[in-house]
């Protein structure tokens, strides 16, 4: 595989797929890429890039190329282009698989020092933040991670100079139907960054158990001179330590971690703390997010910098300079009535919760409007008691059909009618909207002054409401 000069990305426009199109693209290697025309948030990162995209998926787009990536979605490895590639004996690789390959060297020919960032909730922030810290310094790192924009990093994907390859690392797996590695088993980093372990993904995980052994499993596959960055607050992770036998290094906001936060305030949309470690204070922090979980974050991103040597000064230096990433608390402008329109990728009850407060917290006096669109029915129908409770500081919530996944089949026993209803019984605002059309309506006629924030919030496509509304 030392040999690639063109590669063709199968689903270029996914959040893991793109930033691998734009690291081969800066790495001197052809791209090309097919997807569907419907708009996602990677189109202006592969744009910038300067990648032609094909729209809709033909065997003649794999004719000439040395090296297929394709993601698990528009039919993995059933699809015409990926089946193409294979008929002709070109290479093969599903978008998890590649990470680990670009991260090895296998793809590019350099052999990079890894840190991976996984965990169910903050794992793209987290991966961000130490992207930005390494970038400040001047290491210029190479990075993989699923979102969007990123503007203290300009884009989501970069091949650098330095020896650093940070990659967000994903508890999902490979290609639902053909392969059920998990798709972080496939890098091999130095470090690696547990932001918490939470039940996910019930198409995939039958419980708990099952998700904290494969985060075991990562852990246990790190090198003898690797590092496990663990948040010791989260329950999950705490069951785990108690029998991993690497070396360990805990980060959190209680004192019994190696690293805890203190002093932890809220101005504007910039978060302020204080860091203790190793009976030692390394003074105040900020970073350009609001948000205690951003805080934690944060947290974590310094406690790699520091493991990488980096001077604390340097460090402070460069987590300040984060200020957020595409559709993670994205102030995407102002509606006509004055309001102002947030989006945010929070799909979880426990990110939904965390980022409701992080919101009311960083404008205590506006009303707060939550429209949720929840993401697929298995994840709705698993966690449903849990959603019930998530919204509790938002004064007003819009519910919208479930974004359904071409991964799974419909299920007629949950439905987002059904989890309005039953949210209903414990909040006293709850308003069930069907369709982005309904809610684009909706907040026309209401005319949200100055005085309210309203909030998108889902993994699916409810972000598009702000082209009509904006």
């Amino acid at each position: 595989m030392k040999k690639i000069k063109s590669i063709h990305f199968v689903g270029i426009k996914g959040v893991g797929t793109a930033p691998l199109a734009i690291i081969a693209k800066e790495a001197g290697i052809k791209v090309t890429g097919s997807d569907i025309a419907e708009e996602f948030i990677t189109d202006e990162g592969l744009k910038k890039a300067d990648i032609a995209v094909f729209e809709g998926f033909d065997s003649e787009h794999v004719a000439d190329v040395d090296l297929v990536i394709a993601s698990g979605a528009h039919g993995g490895r059933d699809n015409v282009e990926v089946k193409a590639a294979l008929s002709n004996g070109i290479k093969v690789l599903m978008q998890g698989e590649a990470v680990g390959a670009f991260m090895e060297g296998s793809v590019i020919d350099k052999r990079f020092e890894g840190i991976s960032v996984a965990g169910a909730h903050g794992k793209t922030t987290t991966t961000a933040m130490i992207a930005t810290i390494i970038k400040e310094v001047g290491l210029d790192p190479t990075y993989v991670i699923g979102t969007g924009n990123i503007p203290s990093l300009g884009s989501s994907g970069h091949f650098g100079r330095g020896k650093y390859f940070v990659a967000e690392a994903d508890e999902y797996i490979t290609d639902p139907k053909y392969d059920k590695t998990v798709k972080f088993l496939w890098q091999h980093p130095r470090i690696a960054v547990f932001t918490n372990i939470e039940f996910d993904h019930p198409d995939v995980y039958s419980a708990i158990d099952d998700m904290r052994g494969v985060f075991a499993k990562f852990a246990n596959s790190l090198p003898s001179n690797g590092v496990l960055i663990a948040n010791g607050d989260d329950e999950q992770v705490s069951i785990f330590l108690k029998e991993y036998k690497g070396r360990v290094v805990t980060f959190g906001l209680s004192s019994k971690n190696d690293f805890h936060l203190e002093r932890i305030s809220i101005s504007g949309e910039k978060t302020f703390f204080w860091v203790n470690g190793r009976e030692m204070n390394f003074g105040e922090f900020s970073v350009g997010v609001p948000g205690e979980h951003n805080a934690v974050n944060a947290l974590a991103a310094i406690v790699v910098a520091a493991e990488l040597g980096i001077s604390i000064e340097k460090i402070k230096l460069g987590i300040s300079k984060y200020s957020g990433s595409k559709r993670r608390f994205e102030f995407v402008g102002k509606l006509p009535s004055g309001a102002m329109a947030f989006d945010d990728y929070a799909h979880h009850p426990t990110e939904i919760k965390k980022t409701l407060r992080a919101f009311k917290k960083t404008f205590p006096k506006q009303r707060i409007v939550c429209i949720f669109q929840p993401h697929t029915y298995s994840r709705t129908k698993s966690l449903f008691e849990q959603f019930k409770t998530s919204f509790a500081d938002a004064n007003t919530i819009i519910l919208t059909n479930i974004y359904a996944s071409l991964r799974e089949e419909a299920d007629l026993t949950v439905s987002s009618a059904l989890l309005a209803s039953e949210v209903a019984k414990v909040h006293g605002d709850v308003v069930f909207l069907p369709t982005l059309a309904n809610v684009i309506e909706y907040l026309s006629k209401k005319g949200y002054d100055k005085g309210t924030i309203v909030v998108t919030m889902g993994a699916g496509d409810i972000y598009k409401i702000w082209t009509n509304l904006l």
